[in-house]
């Protein structure tokens, strides 16, 4: 038997001895789904650990929202659900759990801009344990990168913001850059199957309460777009890692490499967003540009991905300016790290980046 499953099986023996047990009040304090009442939502909220990205149609106002919360079972949360709030600028919020001693504090943040086009990584949250990335424009947060840094930290194998698989170096192009490293993700991850974490960034979310159960699911890519992209470029170092693995295991004469793509996707009732186990596949894939000479260097290296239209494929303008298709840009450290194959310390590095784009297709 797998370890995986005797971990799993462990579990559940304790569990349901527990349950013999009067069960104790709920130590949970989440919030699980967020609505604007009144309020036309651009897509989904992205909900994290501890903040909400709430996107609305630019124009919309913010002075007065007044967002309503689904909390675990027996949580309440302050302020409560339903207050008006000026959402001009980022509002906390606290959730307190049944048992009335758990507390967790989310920061809310309603973004009624376009999707940022220019990225130069110099900007990222402040008091965080691991590097957020943002892009800011006048000063406000108007994008939130991801990256699976919240699942890594599960491993307890980082000590330091810089420990983890994506950060922030000073050694840029100009200024400040992205750095993307492939980790070791210990005793734990060996013994969960996922023996190492590639170094990732990318526009989406990542919904950490999948990170062990199905980590593909986890990586949720895409944001709305209203415009026809045409290239994604930029300047990228990479160096491959000494020993290539698979499943944790040598692969001898195996070089990593790096990948380097963005995607534009059709959303629907049904797809909403796309993931690491359809980004490639869904028959809502619109149009693609990937990197197909990624190689090792160690000076900055210029990129100019073109967007290739898939075939029988096209963007419908009325769609694009209802906000009904959503962009994606991925950047990963190994290029079959979603797999967990890769080579630990294989390092990209990416720095002034920009999606390009014409406004009618």
């Amino acid at each position: 038997m797998r370890a995986k499953h005797v971990i799993i099986y462990t579990l559940s023996i304790i569990l349901s001895t527990a349950c013999i047990r009067n069960e104790a009040p709920n130590a949970e304090a989440d919030i699980l789904t967020c609505s604007l009442p009144g309020v036309i939502m651009t897509t989904n909220p992205i909900i994290n650990n501890n903040s909400i990205i709430l996107f609305v149609g630019p124009g919309t106002d913010l002075s007065a929202l007044a967002p309503e919360f689904t909390l675990t079972p027996g949580a309440s949360i302050t302020p409560v659900g339903g207050t008006e709030r000026d959402f001009e600028s980022p509002q906390k919020y606290t959730v307190t759990a049944a048992d009335g001693f758990w507390k967790k504090l989310y920061t809310v943040s309603v973004i009624d801009t376009e999707l940022a086009t220019n990225y130069n990584f110099e900007d990222t949250l402040g008091g965080q344990k691991y590097y957020i990335f943002v892009e800011r424009e006048a000063g406000k947060v108007i994008m939130q990168w991801a990256s699976g840094n919240a699942g890594y930290a599960l491993t307890g194998v980082a000590k330091t913001a810089d420990d983890y698989p994506t950060f922030q170096t000073t050694d840029g192009y100009e200024g400040k850059c992205l750095s993307l490293v492939t980790r070791s993700t210990g005793f734990f991850g060996q013994m969960v199957g996922m023996p190492i974490a590639a170094g990732n960034l990318f526009i989406g979310s990542f919904d950490v309460n999948n990170a062990m159960t199905n980590p593909l699911k986890a990586t949720k890519f895409g944001l709305p777009f209203r415009h026809v992209p045409t290239y994604l470029a930029g300047y990228y170092k990479y160096k491959a890692g000494s020993q290539f693995t698979e499943g944790g295991r040598p692969v001898n004469g195996k070089r990593d490499i790096c990948d380097i793509y963005a995607i534009m996707y059709e959303t629907s009732e049904t797809v909403s967003t796309l993931d690491g186990t359809n980004a490639f596949t869904s028959p809502n894939l619109v149009s693609m540009a990937r990197i197909n000479d990624a190689k090792e260097t160690n000076e900055w290296t210029y990129f100019k991905l073109p967007f290739t239209t898939l075939p029988g494929k096209f963007i419908d303008k009325e769609k694009l300016q209802e906000g009904k298709y959503n962009i994606s840009i991925v950047f990963s450290s190994s290029l079959e790290g979603d797999h967990f194959n890769g080579a630990v310390g294989s390092n990209l590095q990416i720095d002034e980046a920009e999606l390009i784009y014409h406004l009618e297709n």
